[in-house]
């Protein structure tokens, strides 16, 4: 698993790609809570990552109430079939919110 994050407007956008299992989790975890502890909406691009268990999605789900209780802005980008099956199994794809662009993010939330 490698992340890279840069900022864009509004959003820290954190990009993910390959395997996301419970070996590296750890360290989707800290990534995630790091950039919303800088204070900034938090868009996690997933459309590099093949695969994801229980634990990323843990991270992810973690992210999302961190986002919350801060009143950040906190989606997912360019969510592949494999990992959104996993959200559809979990019922997750109805509580993240989810965009193809950081423009569709940025425009819905305005």
């Amino acid at each position: 698993m490698e992340s890279q994050t840069h900022k864009e407007g509004s959003y820290t956008i954190l990009r993910l790609s390959g395997e996301i299992d419970f070996h590296v989790s750890p360290k989707v975890r800290e990534a995630v809570l790091a950039g919303l502890d800088e204070g900034q909406n938090l868009l996690v691009d997933l459309s590099g990552v093949s695969y994801i268990d229980s634990s990323g999605i843990a991270s992810l789900v973690e992210g999302y109430q961190h986002a919350k209780g801060k009143s950040l802005s906190f989606a997912l980008l360019g969510v592949r079939d494999g990992v959104m099956s996993v959200l559809k199994l979990t019922r997750l794809d109805k509580v993240f919110p989810m965009f193809d662009s950081v423009e569709a993010a940025t425009a819905a939330n305005k």
